[in-house]
């Protein structure tokens, strides 16, 4: 019998009245009617077997979180709006490490600073994050709050640990600063969506109503989070 580079699990319904396989983490699982044959379940999983692992893998990159550097050097991969960047290191007669961002990260680096670059770069970079995603989300403010007077007091970046962002009772909104590694889209309609808040504290159709308001094609990047939420915040 012709085997596959996974495992799978048979499991019998009185319901199906068909084969069809589910795909999770780490597991295939194929459902079948009580009276088909496992000759023929195994025929199906192997006609289907490109499909499996396209999802197998799809699923596994969706659920890996993105690893943060253990080293900030030459050549590191920092993500930034969805992609991922070289960091390129440069000397520099600065007193500190400054950031720059040209289609890849330069990082300006003292001439004093002769041990400890990582130790240097990565403050450095944590605070272009932070200033640049400050910067993006006042920007989706000044879009949208006009439309519906949807006014916040003030706007804070923080790293946050279960929420995108949030809308005090005061209209302080936070964004968490894990945002600066999606894509721009994604931010902008989390900004709508908090600054929605302002105007209405849940989420009812009426809420996500006013959303659409400002955004016809919000699913798009709220599908975003659904999908890779989990992997963005274990970044």
């Amino acid at each position: 019998m012709t085997t596959t580079p996974f495992s799978y699990a048979i499991r019998r319904s009185a319901r199906a009245t068909k084969v069809r396989i589910i795909v999770t983490v780490n597991k295939v699982e194929v459902v079948a009617p009580a009276k088909v044959a496992e000759k023929h379940i195994h025929q199906f999983v192997i006609a289907q077997q490109a499909w499996i692992i396209a999802s197998l893998t799809k699923i596994a990159e969706r659920h890996q979180p993105h690893p943060e550097p253990v080293v900030y050097g030459e050549g590191t991969m920092i993500v930034y709006q969805g992609e991922s960047y070289p960091l390129t290191l440069k000397p520099s007669s600065l007193k500190r490490v400054k950031i720059e961002f040209t289609n890849g990260f330069i990082a300006h680096i003292p001439d004093t600073l002769t041990t400890n670059h990582s130790d240097a770069i990565k403050p450095a970079l944590l605070n272009w994050m932070k200033k640049r995603l400050l910067n993006e989300a006042t920007h989706w403010v000044k879009q949208h709050a006009a439309k519906h007077q949807l006014m916040p007091r003030t706007i804070n970046i923080r790293k946050q640990k279960s929420r995108w962002g949030s809308c005090g009772i005061h209209n302080d909104i936070q964004i968490n600063a894990l945002l600066i590694m999606a894509p721009p889209a994604v931010l902008e309609y989390v900004v709508v969506h908090e600054l929605c808040h302002i105007k209405i504290r849940n989420h009812s159709p009426h809420f996500w109503a006013l959303v659409a308001e400002h955004l016809p094609d919000y699913k798009t990047p709220h599908r975003w989070l659904k999908q890779h939420g989990s992997r963005l915040m274990q970044g």
